[in-house]
């Protein structure tokens, strides 16, 4: 492996804040896209189009690899609401469809679009499904984690990103847009998956 620091391929503020503390802790060296001086380009736009996560992750993964020549962590996540089935799923970021949006806005828009498909029906069972890539040289290797909940249909808290404030956690009972951060990681998808590739990573430290 390795000895560089890991180049985090997101873009999301949201994940990179809980990613630091993470990786921070496991004393694990990385940077973001931003401070290893990578532009933002349209390409960016078309690597989550697979069907699964763990496609998209090594999608992504990939492709910053090749770009930045060092080792890339990436990730792709979703939410899986069992009576939607399983929408939306890989398409949970750009799920409201517009395109136009970015950030809190496009969280609201996604949101609003999640409480429009459940009215009515009375199963709110949920789960988040997050899978973190690793991709140095030759060695790809990918990490699952799940987190189960139900769907409330107001926000709750304002921690958080993405559906946060409407998953109740099943663990913690309270919404992921409630919890601390410290608490989140501990039950998330992505603490779970990312634990299990920082394991991995132990000959780093």
């Amino acid at each position: 492996m390795s000895v560089e620091p890991l180049l985090i391929a997101t873009r999301s503020a949201g994940k990179l804040r809980e990613l630091r503390d993470l990786f921070g802790r496991a004393d694990i060296a990385i940077v973001d896209l931003t401070e290893a001086g990578i532009a933002p380009s349209e390409a960016e736009e078309s690597l989550e189009s697979a069907d699964t996560f763990e496609e998209n992750a090594l999608a992504k993964a990939r492709y910053f690899a090749r770009i930045a020549r060092r080792a890339v962590v990436a990730d792709d996540s979703g939410l899986e609401v069992a009576a939607l089935g399983g929408r939306p799923g890989v398409r949970s970021k750009r799920w409201s469809g517009r395109a136009d949006l970015t950030g809190a806005a496009l969280d609201a828009a996604n949101n609003a679009r999640l409480v429009d498909e459940l009215r009515g029906l009375t199963s709110r069972a949920a789960r988040y499904v997050c899978v973190a890539a690793l991709v140095d040289g030759e060695v790809e290797r990918t990490f699952r984690g799940t987190t189960s909940g139900v769907i409330l249909d107001a926000p709750r808290g304002g921690e958080g990103f993405g559906y946060d404030p409407y998953f109740f956690s099943d663990e913690l009972q309270m919404t992921f847009g409630e919890a601390s951060l410290a608490e989140k990681e501990g039950v998330s998808h992505r603490g779970r998956a990312f634990r299990a590739l920082v394991g991995a990573l132990a000959p780093r430290r």
